[in-house]
């Protein structure tokens, strides 16, 4: 099924300056007189001409899973278009049908699989949508995803209009519908707590998910040069605890990790009791379990970096995320502890990072990039709509220097983290 994106003119309208392209096109760009984007990489538009949904043919299209795996993979449909690919037994929360969307691009090896954002939930109140923080899409995944502007133009990861460095691979964006950053293997009934509404049954169901589209991705992108897995908040966080899971199930030369603003901290920190939590309401543990023996994981979630570093030691790993996040952060203390503050939740951030950096200082193939604050979002999520105000200035680096770095492999990886800037998020 074809999406047309959504236009770039709606994205700057929302964002105004702060998005990348809307001043002025960005080097190697092209759009129209509208600004609307959406080009591929020769500059001729690529934009559909309906907003209807057409359904493809049910003979062996690329946007069907299920191939033999033993036979190349057919055509697309379309280059340059986000298809929709329905998963046959994958689920929503609400359990409905799931589904992921597909961006090829003609004789791309190269693949960005983006796991969607969208907070998290855990109990009646968070999953039903009662409580100021919940997940995001409880009535499940539209097959029109994409149409909406802020969806497709994200990342400049995920947009052909931008010149980075992934403008010219196949893109696929794994929709976030199960509350559980991707990671859950639970069926649950959450009641009431106050006795008023009915019973809640819940699919916690990310993993599945996840090896769903991982088992449709391996059939139709064979032999990859790189693979490089992101997303931020709830994709940043599952895009980590599942990559030994992409790296085993899709044939690629290469791996690369961002991780962005879902770090997974060490659980004897502040971190701990959410820890405990998801272990119960998500089962996590069961998705644990299926690391390779040897890195099993019991008491600590944190140790799952170091696993990763380990296992593959020639993929280039990391995690990245502002230090006054006030939106992971609030997800990770406020329901877990008593009075709390954006001061205090803020100081447990702090500590939460000063574990995570010790983490990772010592793996040369894991990096991390801890700028200090910017005004969008709460500071949360580095690389969504734009680059701009992600600089570290006091090191000369902004993130999309970054991206780049982790992506060049004659380059080492390298880590930073700003100092404290007094007269900021005041």
């Amino acid at each position: 099924m074809i999406v047309k994106q959504g236009t770039f003119g709606q994205v700057c309208a929302a964002f105004g300056a702060l998005m990348v392209g809307c001043d002025a096109p960005s080097a190697g760009s092209a759009t129209d007189s509208e600004g609307q984007g959406g080009s591929t990489s020769s500059g001729a538009s690529a934009s559909s001409t309906s907003d209807t949904v057409p359904t493809t043919s049910d003979g062996g299209s690329a946007t069907q899973a299920g191939s033999t795996g033993d036979e190349p993979p057919p055509p697309p449909p379309a280059y340059d278009e986000w298809l929709v690919v329905h998963l046959p037994g994958a689920v929503c929360g609400n359990g409905s049908e799931y589904k992921i969307f597909v961006n090829y691009h003609e004789g791309a090896k190269d693949l960005l699989v983006m796991l969607e954002p969208g907070g998290a939930c855990w109990d009646f109140d968070t999953c039903s949508g009662k409580a100021p923080l919940g997940a995001a899409h409880p009535d499940g995944v539209p097959d029109n995803l994409m149409f909406d502007p802020l969806t497709s133009a994200l990342s400049p990861l995920i947009r052909r209009d931008y010149d980075g460095p992934t403008r010219d691979w196949n893109l696929v964006f794994i929709p976030y519908c199960t509350g559980d950053v991707h990671t859950g293997n639970n069926v649950i009934t959450y009641a009431d707590p106050n006795g008023v509404e009915p019973d809640l049954e819940f699919h916690h169901n990310g993993h599945n998910n996840i090896m769903a589209a991982t088992g449709w991705m391996a059939d139709n992108f064979p032999g990859l040069d790189r693979l490089f897995i992101t997303g931020c908040s709830a994709g940043g966080a599952g895009s980590l605890i599942n990559y030994h899971f992409f790296r085993q199930g899709i044939d690629a030369k290469r791996g690369y990790l961002m991780d962005d603003s879902g770090p997974i901290f060490p659980s004897n920190g502040p971190s701990g009791p959410m820890h405990d939590k998801i272990r119960s309401s998500w089962d996590v543990d069961s998705v644990l379990s299926l690391l390779p023996p040897g890195y099993e994981i019991t008491d600590d979630f944190g140790v799952l970096n170091v696993h990763l570093s380990k296992l593959y030691p020639d993929d280039r790993l990391s995690t990245i995320f502002f230090q006054r996040d006030y939106n992971y952060s609030r997800y990770s203390y406020e329901r877990f502890y008593p009075d709390m503050t954006k001061d205090k939740t803020l100081a447990f951030w702090a500590e939460d990072t000063d574990a995570l950096q010790a983490l990772y200082d010592p793996h040369p193939n894991l990096a991390y990039y801890f700028p200090y604050w910017r005004g969008l979002n709460d500071s949360h999520c580095v690389s969504i709509v734009s680059y701009k105000d992600t600089d570290i200035q006091e090191k000369g680096v902004t993130v999309e220097t970054f991206i780049d770095d982790l992506l060049d492999d004659n380059k080492p990886l390298v880590s930073y983290r700003e100092s404290v800037q007094p007269n900021e998020d005041l």
